[in-house]
């Protein structure tokens, strides 16, 4: 099922002795468009510590309760390796997380690979071998996108306000762009198949489309699930080749 990401920010996090905090941030593969981590608010349980939690260590989540549980205990949690809030996550941070906690290396898959593959961290593996050569970063804060604005070919349309997620793999499916500062009150999706690029820098996500072309497109109610019908009209307006 297709779920608002940003709803899931304040979720409980579960672990298998009691609560342990709740969702602050999602960290996404800017290849994949897939959700890596989740950031975890301890509450102060594990004061001025960063905690990543991979969706592989989670069970099915209680969408009507707001709660996913952890396979993990609290003592499991607070021995992880540290991960400096003020960096961005790197490749080594991944592979010593995956080592402690038996997380798989998703990225010995093709780079633009969604999902998680089921292999873990072999203990002979090398730490090349492990980082994928340099070992760079691709990893984002969703937090931190939702407000970028968007760029279309013809000039910027609106910011991004949300990200729509498969719930059965933790892929983003779609990017919700609000264009309230263009056309008033409506909101649209735009699939990350058919984004050109990111700029970090000066805050702005690039799609390979005209204006005229999203402000008439299938308009999305954040009040409805996404399902099968709306995403074949919205492909089909497009023109796009469909993802499933």
């Amino acid at each position: 099922m297709l779920r608002s990401a940003k709803e899931l920010f304040g979720y409980k996090l579960i672990a298998n002795d009691g609560k342990i905090g709740s969702v602050r941030d999602l960290i996404f593969d800017e290849r994949s468009s897939t959700i890596r981590y989740i950031v975890a608010d301890t509450g102060g349980w594990l004061t001025g510590r960063r905690v990543l939690l991979s969706p592989a260590s989670f069970g099915t989540p209680d969408w009507r309760e707001q709660a996913i549980p952890v396979a993990l205990t609290k003592e499991q949690i607070e021995g992880s390796p540290d991960i400096d809030e003020d960096q961005t996550v790197s490749r080594q941070n991944e592979v010593d997380l995956g080592r402690y906690y038996g997380w798989p290396a998703y990225w010995a898959a093709a780079p633009e690979a969604g999902g998680y593959i089921a292999a873990p961290l072999p203990e002979s593996l090398p730490v090349e071998a492990q980082v994928g050569g340099k070992g760079e970063s691709h990893l984002r804060s969703m937090r931190e996108v939702m407000g970028y604005h968007i760029q279309a070919v013809d000039g910027e349309l609106g910011h991004v306000d949300d990200f729509v997620f498969q719930d059965e793999t933790w892929i983003n499916r779609y990017m919700v762009v609000d264009t309230r500062n263009w056309l008033p009150g409506r909101k649209v999706l735009v699939s990350p198949l058919w984004i050109q690029e990111i700029d970090w820098h000066d805050r702005k996500v690039h799609v390979n489309m005209m204006r005229e072309s999203i402000r008439k497109g299938p308009e999305y109610d954040a009040t409805e699930p996404v399902n099968r019908d709306y995403e074949v009209r919205l492909f089909d307006y497009y023109g796009r080749p469909k993802y499933w």
